[in-house]
């Protein structure tokens, strides 16, 4: 996820450089930033079933490559990684059980997510796609 105060440049950035677009999701629950055909990539090569099992998601969601957040104030402009996995609460353990702490885990509506420091102090999400329809 890119965390920037601005929006428009970072989109003025990204967009042609690699076609990626910013669509806000519904009732302010962020933006994703989607390059459009990258679901039908995936569905053609490691990912057959990316489009059944995200039925239900938002239009688009399987060309999310990431999101876009505002920061606040004086918070610095960074990317965010977030690597999806098959289950939060085991990816998490193992991370823990190779030296890692876990800073933060919760469940939203979309998914479920763990914000790991690795023992060297680098933080990366994992993250569980679990729809609210449960048809995954």
């Amino acid at each position: 996820d890119l965390h920037t105060p601005d929006r428009d440049t970072a989109m003025a950035f990204y967009t042609p450089l690699f076609g990626w677009r910013a669509v806000d999701m519904e009732q302010g629950a962020g933006t994703m930033l989607q390059l459009p055909g990258y679901g039908d990539h995936l569905a053609a090569t490691v990912d057959p079933g990316i489009h059944e099992r995200q039925a239900s998601a938002p239009p688009g969601f399987a060309d999310v490559i990431g999101g876009l957040l505002i920061t606040a104030p004086g918070e610095p402009t960074r990317w965010h990684v977030t690597f999806t996995v098959a289950d939060r609460d085991d990816s998490a353990a193992t991370a823990e059980r190779l030296g890692a702490t876990i800073v933060t885990s919760c469940d939203d509506l979309w998914t479920k997510n763990a914000l790991v420091r690795d023992p060297q102090g680098a933080e990366f999400t994992v993250s569980q796609f679990t729809p609210p329809d449960g048809d995954w």
